[in-house]
């Protein structure tokens, strides 16, 4: 076999995705769950952005390169790193989820550093333009096929370049979706629970692929050509390490999804689970910087409802419930400042200047306040116990005429947050 050089590139360290499906739920919802898992130094912020028309013709500014813009743009809610133009993940207002992980590939090149389209990139595109699951398997990959992907994947370490997974929900499924370079394969799930790491894990299932894709492992000498093709074995590089992060958790959405009632909270003890290192803290090189967790509504009149942390750590942090509404608002103190001064170019800060201060006003209280645990953690638990109970109990029977009322629950409870940390 011809493997290209790779000793410049480390393995990614990186996050973990899931998704329990309506036959294994609590109501018959979707459960999607994502922890990012960033660089010490970096910020995730969560933004919000309303549904926007576009000129004909017009370009749109991703991270590192111009695209083409489409007439409409969906209104999305985003956990993000502040200095990039994409997203970790996020959902759109037809109840799309999507988070992505770093993947390791035979693929892997040199190439990779050029800059192109980010994964996380293809995140925020695929919650922008698509309004299924499916659609967004097809907006990412037709955008990773005419651009492609690279470039660094941090601000803080410039060498952090990798190729993508995604994990894409709706109300009734689910598609993972891995790449190699600009090929890719994709693999529906209708039923159960999935989960997603740092490794490619579609095996022989595979329900859409990239052209050329069998012929291409043939020619590299990765797969023989005889007998079941099988994605991950012909471009992954490494296995699934017995008892990592995937392993651990399947074994965790198995158990508690077993009685077929898996539920919101549920997926929190899932993100929480510090022993399996799916929930890392901040004195891991790669923290889990941000958090969320979506309850995708099947209809009914009911909304979806999608819950960030916008800070570090979820055994240290509170989830707050966001729902789309046409007059939504979203609190400032959840955003970074704005760093670059585009207008005069000698006042940009340098792309990968480390010591720029991105930090949001929640992202500095909850830090100081929960530095050495203790108390604050736990008062800060048994608020969000409560705010469930009164999210779920005001969604158990909602009335779709007074949606407007839930314009401002995630700023007022970003409020809330805040003053106990004061």
């Amino acid at each position: 076999m011809n493997l290209p050089q790779m000793s410049t590139f480390p393995p990614p360290k990186s996050c973990d995705t899931f998704v329990v499906l309506p036959d294994s739920t609590k109501g018959g919802h979707v459960v999607f769950g994502k922890n990012s898992d960033r660089p010490r130094e970096e910020v995730q912020e969560v933004i919000y952005q309303a549904p926007l028309e576009h000129e004909e013709g017009s370009k749109l500014q991703c991270t590192y390169i111009e695209i083409d813009q489409v007439g409409h743009t969906h209104a999305v809610i985003l956990s993000k790193p502040s200095w990039m133009w994409g997203a970790e993940m996020g959902a759109n207002e037809h109840g799309i989820c999507i988070g992505n992980e770093a993947v390791w590939t035979k693929l892997q090149s040199d190439q990779d550093n050029v800059e192109r389209l980010l994964g996380m990139d293809l995140v925020r595109l695929g919650l922008e333009r698509s309004n299924s699951a499916e659609m967004a398997v097809g907006v990412i990959t037709s955008l990773l096929e005419k651009y492609g992907q690279g470039g660094p994947c941090s601000d803080v370490e410039p060498q952090l370049v990798y190729h993508n997974s995604f994990l894409i929900a709706d109300h009734q499924e689910a598609w993972i979706l891995e790449t190699a370079g600009n090929h890719w394969a994709a693999e529906q799930i209708k039923s159960g629970y999935r989960n997603i790491s740092n490794a490619l894990s579609i095996g022989t299932k595979i329900d859409k692929m990239s052209e050329g894709l069998k012929e291409l492992a043939q020619e590299k000498g990765w797969w023989s050509g005889n007998g079941e093709f099988n994605f991950s074995e012909a471009f992954g590089t490494d296995e699934d390490v017995p008892g990592g992060r995937k392993e651990c958790g399947e074994k965790l959405l198995a158990k508690l999804s077993e009685g077929g009632d898996f539920t919101l909270i549920q997926m929190f003890e899932v993100l929480r689970d510090r022993e399996s290192g799916i929930c890392r803290g901040t004195d891991h090189d790669h923290p889990t910087a941000g958090s969320m967790v979506s309850v995708i509504s099947h209809g009914s009149g009911r909304p979806s409802c999608h819950w960030f942390t916008g800070t570090p750590d979820p055994q240290r942090s509170v989830f707050k419930p966001f729902i789309f509404t046409n007059n939504v608002k979203i609190s400032p103190h959840i955003q970074s400042p704005k760093i670059a001064v585009e207008e005069d170019p000698a006042k940009v800060i340098p792309r990968f200047a480390k010591k720029v201060n991105r930090t949001h006003l929640l992202y500095r209280r909850q830090q100081a306040a929960t530095e050495n645990g203790g108390s604050i953690v736990d008062t800060l638990r048994t608020l969000e116990r409560k705010c469930v109970q009164e999210t779920e109990a005001c969604l158990q029977n909602f009335d779709p005429e007074r949606l407007s009322e839930m314009d401002d629950l995630f700023k007022d409870c970003v409020d809330s947050e805040l003053k106990f940390y004061k």
